[in-house]
C-alpha cells in the first residue's frame, strides 16, 4: 500500500529504468479523480486492448465508458505513450481475494473471486496494444516496456513482481493480458535484482563516457561512433542505407533524433545532436 508518486517521479521513475516514452498534451492531469479516489495504490495491472490503433480510445474513452482508460498505451515498438495521470477508467470491479494477494505480495488466486472491490482506485493501469487472439505477436521491444515500466514503479514503492496483475487475474469477466503473467512477474524480478540503467548509485559500467556534443560534427571519424551506430541499430532507432560507419554522417543524425524522439524528445530537443541524458540511456559500449 502506497501514496501514488507525483506525475514527476513517475516520469523520473520510468526514465531512470530506461522506459521509452512520449509524453502527450496535459496528461498529468487528464484524469477521473472527480469520481472517486486514487490511492492508495497496491500494484501494476496490465491489459491488452483487444483493437488496433487504440491511442484515441485510451485517452479519450469509448461510448459508456469516459476515458482516460489507462495511465499509458504500451505501442508495438516499445513506447510508452503516456496519456493519464492519476484515477482511470482500467479495471473495474474486481476481487478482494486478488486484492489481499497483491497487498501480501503472494501470488494471485487461480480464479479471481467475485467483482467486490474498486479497482481503479487501487492500482497504476497500463493498456498494451494487442488484439489478445493468441495470434498477434507481442514484440521484444514491446514486452520489453511493459517490463521496464513495472519494474520502474516496484522499485519506486518498494515492491517485488507480486505486485503486478493481469486484468484476466483480478476479474472473472476479464482475459487480458494475452500473455502469461507468471512469466512477466518472473523478468520484473529479475529486473529487479539490478540496478537500474543510468541510476545514480550504479556502479561505473562498461560504457563510454559522454564525449560531448561539440565531438558529433559532419564529418568525425571514430570508433565510437561505429559504436554508436551499431546501438542505435539494437534500438530499432537505425536510420542507415548501409550500416554504420565510423563517420558522422547524417544518417547517424537520423537516427540519433529517432531515439530521442523514442525517449519522449520532440521539436528542437530531438535535434539528432547527442546530449548527456539521451547518451548514458542509450549505453554505448567502450572501444
Amino acid at each position: 500500500m502506497a501514496t501514488p508518486l507525483t506525475a514527476t517521479a513517475f516520469l523520473h521513475a520510468l526514465h531512470r529504468e530506461g522506459t521509452p516514452t512520449r509524453q502527450h498534451p496535459d496528461w498529468r492531469s487528464h484524469n477521473r479523480n472527480h469520481k472517486g479516489p486514487w490511492g492508495p495504490v497496491h500494484g501494476v495491472m496490465l491489459h491488452h486492448t483487444a483493437g488496433t490503433d487504440s491511442l484515441s480510445a485510451c485517452r479519450h474513452g469509448l461510448p459508456g465508458l469516459p476515458g482516460p482508460l489507462c495511465l499509458g498505451l504500451i505501442a508495438k515498438d516499445g513506447t510508452v505513450h503516456l496519456l493519464g495521470y492519476g484515477r482511470t477508467n482500467h479495471a473495474g470491479n474486481g476481487s478482494a481475494a486478488a486484492l489481499a494477494a497483491v497487498r501480501a505480495e503472494q501470488p494471485p488466486p487461480a480464479r479471481p473471486g467475485p467483482d467486490a472491490v474498486d479497482g481503479n482506485a487501487r492500482f497504476y493501469g497500463f493498456e498494451i496494444e494487442n488484439l489478445g487472439n493468441g495470434r498477434d505477436p507481442y514484440p521484444d521491444a514491446q514486452l520489453d516496456a511493459v517490463e521496464r515500466l513495472s519494474a520502474a514503479l516496484c522499485r519506486a514503492h518498494g515492491w517485488t513482481g507480486a505486485s503486478v496483475v493481469g486484468h484476466k487475474e483480478w476479474t472473472r469477466r476479464k482475459i487480458d493480458p494475452s500473455f502469461s503473467m507468471a512469466a512477466m512477474r518472473a523478468r520484473i524480478d529479475r529486473r529487479l535484482g539490478t540496478r537500474p540503467p543510468g541510476g545514480p548509485d550504479r556502479p561505473a559500467p562498461a560504457y563510454a563516457a559522454f564525449p560531448g556534443a561539440a565531438f558529433f560534427v559532419p564529418g568525425r571519424r571514430s570508433p565510437l561512433i561505429t559504436a554508436v551506430g551499431h546501438r542505435l541499430v539494437a534500438e530499432g532507432c537505425g536510420r542507415y542505407a548501409v550500416g554504420p560507419g565510423p563517420e558522422w554522417t547524417g544518417a547517424d543524425v537520423l537516427s540519433y533524433a529517432a531515439w530521442q524522439r523514442r525517449l519522449g524528445y520532440a521539436g528542437g530537443d530531438a535535434d539528432g545532436v547527442p546530449g548527456r541524458a539521451s547518451w548514458d540511456r542509450l549505453r554505448v559500449p567502450r572501444t
